[in-house]
């Protein structure tokens, strides 16, 4: 579709004058970063595994805070990722139901998923990778994705990127109601405090809907259910050795459709899911002259229960997976300019299900990353050895760079290895190979960078490859082999900044190609174009804010034959929001104002218009 190059071209290039910043505090305490923050204090984490300022890396990250997760609105977390650039989703239906999140054309299970700095991967899933339909807005704080291979810092599943999350840390005590279309109710409250040696906080939220068919040409609605909770806390032990505490829980029960006799053809039938997912970790940071420790032991477990109730009451199929996961993490300052992160870790992993016996893994890793941090010049450099008990070791390297060509202005490149160890269900599930091999990769991107996302400005341009192998497919009837080699390429661009004084704009435009290189196919649910652009508007009347969206994807292919074909579409989404006190804030919006007919996945439903409305408070 050339007409969606040309428009984001267009859009990316038209650059106005960009104001000064306008930066307030989001919430009183809030350890949030600010919409418009100074450039040294821009944090990630998805470099390097350590706090570092974005500046210092080669690599491709975005950061989303909260106060931008709150302008967008809504419990979907799809909603916030797909402004970012080389981001499209896929999902089977309504809310709550299975979501991909392909980043590069890199398939979804190749994305690490970390929730306050615990990895979320479900063990028990034939592919290993978390369903994102079971992670909602309410509770995150920020947001940090990285594209690329980066397995060196953060060994298997990283092959695609990694995403951060973080939750919330208020300093007070917050709360939001939302209700709209379909019957949907989302509420979430959170409440923090600290001082000298301690802090604590918690949140909590519950969702629920009415929903759509997920069958798309059916009149059954499928509805979806979900609360959480999160509790996070520190103390000071002694003079910079503080015991920290993370923990998450997920209680979510999600209609769907399938297949039902006698036809056996997709079609509207009363069956569910429920997902109970929880972690947590538990560990000590140590914080000295130019040397940084932390250790700890984390825990991520996952349930699954499928139910038909035309059948019987109890389920007809269950899975269990669980993890746990022993680390070591430091950073040590060698010099002004030098500095050496370091680590190891051992992960035990179990899995599972109503026909498979319990089955067991261990992964043990180690690494070491060397950054030179001199006067507009940053390189970083790193190797990782991974020993796993059934494969054997893996080794990986990585490297990235930053020259600061002027004020704000920096070339970055990267390259990166990237690999992820067979699944426990791949290797002793049904169709399960314990000959099988390591998905591996190999990817570099190279671009030139303006200011940072959410300051005064910022223009990206990135240009990007990925090479795939031994990408593990289920070849019916023999089971799990290593039979597929992928490449993705591209050009992402993305611009942000204040167009006049309190009007905001952004834009991102993606063209991705990602093929099978054996069969020459395009990858399934793989639109090559993706456009998205937006302008949010303080207006001089009682601060009323005003916003709008657009999304914009070409076509793709449903299946790796390329016979079913995925339309592209358009969709329009308009936001407003008043504050009503200091303390109390409305806000509504209507998705796919056009009401337009589109799908993700061949066969599966989407949102037509939807209307919602609520109110937010803090104290």
């Amino acid at each position: 579709m050339k007409y969606l190059f040309l428009l984001g071209c267009c859009c990316l290039s038209s650059a106005p004058a960009l104001a000064r910043d306008a930066a307030v505090d989001d919430e009183p305490g809030e350890q949030v970063i600010l919409h418009h923050p100074p450039r040294d204090t821009y944090i990630t984490v998805v470099a390097t595994g350590q706090e570092e300022p974005l500046v210092r890396s080669g690599q491709s990250i975005s950061v989303v805070a909260r106060d931008e997760i709150e302008a967008v609105q809504g419990p979907d977390l799809t909603r916030v990722l797909e402004r970012l650039p080389g981001v499209t989703t896929a999902r089977s239906g309504g809310l709550g139901s299975q979501t991909s999140l392909f980043v590069r054309g890199a398939n979804s299970q190749q994305l690490l998923v970390t929730v306050d700095g615990v990895r979320m991967a479900d063990v028990a899933a034939p592919s290993g990778g978390f369903d994102l339909g079971t992670l909602l807005t309410g509770s995150i704080g920020k947001l940090e994705l990285l594209r690329g291979s980066n397995s060196v810092a953060w060994g298997s599943d990283a092959m695609g990127g990694v995403l951060a999350v973080t939750t919330r840390v208020p300093g007070g005590l917050t709360g939001s109601l939302e209700y709209g279309a379909h019957d949907s109710l989302t509420a979430a409250a959170s409440a923090g405090t600290g001082g000298d040696g301690y802090s604590l906080a918690v949140s909590g939220g519950y969702t629920r809907t009415d929903g759509i068919s997920a069958y798309a040409a059916g009149t059954e609605p499928d509805g979806f259910r979900q609360w959480h909770g999160t509790v996070q806390g520190g103390a000071e032990l002694t003079s910079g050795l503080w015991l920290r505490a993370v923990g998450r829980y997920a209680d979510s029960t999600v209609d769907f459709d399938g297949y039902p006799a006698p036809s056996y053809s997709f079609a509207d039938t009363s069956e569910y899911q429920t997902t109970r997912q929880g972690s947590g970790r538990i560990g000590l940071e140590y914080t000295g002259k130019g040397l940084k420790l932390a250790g700890g032991i984390a825990l991520s477990d996952t349930r699954r229960a499928y139910f038909d109730p035309t059948y019987a009451a109890t389920p007809n199929f269950e899975t269990a997976g669980r993890s746990w996961r022993a680390d070591l993490k430091g950073r040590a300052d060698l010099s002004d300019e030098f500095v050496l992160d370091f680590g190891a870790d051992s992960e035990w992993t179990r899995f599972s299900t109503t026909y498979d016996a319990r089955q067991d893994a261990r992964l043990s890793s180690g690494h070491v990353l060397l950054g030179y941090h001199g006067d507009g010049v940053h390189l970083t450099g790193g190797v990782r050895l991974d020993d796993h008990d059934r494969f054997g070791s893996h080794w990986t390297f990585g490297a990235n760079g930053a020259v600061e060509l002027a004020e704000g202005l920096r070339l970055r490149a990267s390259f990166g290895e990237g690999f992820k160890a067979p699944t426990l269900y791949q290797l002793y599930g049904y169709g399960g190979n314990v000959a099988l091999r390591p998905e591996t990769s190999t990817a570099f991107d190279a671009g030139i960078e303006l200011g940072d996302r959410g300051g005064y400005r910022h223009f990206a341009v990135t240009l990007f490859r990925r090479d795939s192998r031994n990408l593990i497919d289920y070849v019916s009837p023999g089971g799990y082999f290593n039979t597929a080699r992928a490449r993705a390429e591209g050009v992402e661009a993305e611009l942000t900044g204040e167009l006049t004084e309190g009007l905001r704009g952004y834009a991102s435009y993606s063209y991705t190609r990602s093929v099978n290189r054996q069969t020459g196919k395009d990858l399934a649910r793989r639109p090559r174009h993706a456009f998205s652009t937006g302008v949010d508007w303080t207006t001089p009347l009682a601060d009323l804010k005003l916003g709008a969206d657009l999304r914009v994807l070409s076509g793709s292919f449903d299946d790796a034959g390329n016979f079913t074909r995925l339309d592209g579409f358009a969709l329009v989404t308009v936001r407003a929001s008043l504050p009503v006190t200091e303390q109390v804030e409305l806000f509504g919006r209507i998705e796919n104002l056009g009401n337009k007919q589109y799908q993700t996945v061949a066969g599966y439903g989407t949102y037509g218009r939807s209307a919602y409305a609520g109110l937010r408070a803090r104290w």
